[in-house]
């Protein structure tokens, strides 16, 4: 009897535990049937327990199964979660003219603001070109003879392209004068401090090559007599001036520009018969003339990030000028108006600068320059320059 019993004992556990485990399985077979329905066993406890502080309740949605493993995990979705994509950063393009005053080859659309300070320019009636002859002498000019002049000029332009080969412009330009020296007649007053409209400028650009690594461009650019000449602003005459513009990258950071072109005025004032006082002349003869010039500047990228590009540039910027007259100050004397007879032929002067600056490329659209110019030789339009330029691509 007592063996009997002994064997009951330890029996007994091992009689309990299939049952046990029959019970798990039928449990797990149906959280099974449950998930795949849509409800855990966890939402029939919610549903058939509002309660959440119920003892049943708590714990009721964490039920393992035989292996150890949490089931009421939520289904897992049949569609992949696809990796976010990074936007790439904005960059400057491969096609940029680096320069600040040779005249842009590479066809786009573009909002330019620039600003100029020019420093002591000693003969501003030359050919025309700043502004028309002296009233002192028969021109439509100021009335002084102005032997040291400063200036500054606000351009605003806008270039649209129509395609990549073909763009239209405008340029609106402001100018402010004041006159350091100059020699007025006794019957006149001298001329002050001047601000306002300059001449007006409208123009095409036509590529003959275009390619990221290569522009050769013709410009026609037109001039309007839209600034008051009396006051120093316009030249009050119509110009015309066609020019060759060429930009080649020569390398991954290296890049050349070069421009080649010629003013040439249509209609100008008249000097008086003869215009230098030291020739004869048998036919009037224009105070205007034509003047070639020509600019050449290679640009460095010294510095490329992922937004910023930042390139010094140096530029040799010429003119020759081909014909009209310009004010002897040397010999001009204070007095009645028939004293300042003093023109003298403009005819072969050259005049050369050079320029350096950095232009400095933000993002895709926004380009600064800041560049300064200093005369290398006697002639000058200006014995030095300061310019800064803002310009947005589109």
């Amino acid at each position: 009897m007592g063996r009997l019993l002994l064997v009951c004992t330890v029996l007994l556990p091992f009689t309990a535990f299939p049952q046990e485990t029959k019970s798990a399985l039928q449990l797990h077979s149906s959280q099974q049937l449950n998930l795949s329905s849509g409800r855990s066993v966890g939402d029939m406890s919610r549903t058939a327990d509002p309660d959440p502080t119920s003892p049943e309740r708590v714990g009721s949605t964490t039920i393992l199964s035989l292996s150890g493993l949490e089931t009421n995990a939520p289904p897992q979705s049949s569609k992949r979660t696809q990796p976010k994509k990074t936007k790439k950063p904005s960059a400057p393009p491969i096609e940029s003219s680096m320069v600040g005053y040779i005249a842009n080859a590479i066809i786009g659309s573009e909002i330019r603001i620039r600003f100029d300070a020019g420093f002591h320019n000693d003969a501003p009636d030359r050919a025309e070109f700043f502004y028309p002859q002296c009233s002192c002498i028969n021109g439509p000019g100021p009335n002084a003879v102005i032997a040291d002049l400063n200036f500054q000029q606000l351009y605003i332009r806008g270039e649209y392209a129509l395609n990549p080969r073909f763009s239209v412009f405008t340029e609106v330009p402001v100018r402010w004068l004041q006159p350091k020296r100059q020699i007025v007649p006794s019957d006149s007053a001298p001329l002050p401090n001047e601000a306002g409209l300059s001449d007006v400028v409208a123009g095409i650009k036509l590529a003959a090559v275009a390619s990221s690594n290569r522009y050769l461009t013709f410009q026609l650019q037109a001039y309007f007599p839209s600034g008051s000449a009396s006051e120093g602003l316009g030249t009050d005459h119509y110009s015309i001036e066609p020019a060759l513009l060429y930009y080649q990258k020569l390398s991954d950071r290296l890049a050349l520009e070069a421009q080649v072109g010629d003013l040439h005025p249509i209609g100008g004032s008249y000097c008086p018969l003869p215009c230098d006082n030291r020739t004869t002349s048998p036919t009037p003869q224009h105070f205007s003339g034509d003047v070639f010039f020509y600019g050449i500047g290679p640009s460095y990228t010294l510095y490329r990030g992922e937004k910023v590009r930042i390139a010094p540039v140096v530029e040799l910027v010429g003119w020759r000028v081909l014909g009209g007259f310009v004010t002897d100050s040397a010999t001009a004397t204070s007095g009645p108006a028939g004293g300042f007879q003093g023109a003298v032929s403009a005819d072969g002067t050259n005049i050369v600068n050079v320029k350096v600056g950095t232009r400095t490329s933000v993002g895709r659209h926004n380009s600064i320059y800041l560049g300064f110019g200093q005369a290398v030789t006697h002639s000058i339009w200006y014995e030095h320059i300061v310019r800064a330029e803002y310009r947005y691509s589109f």
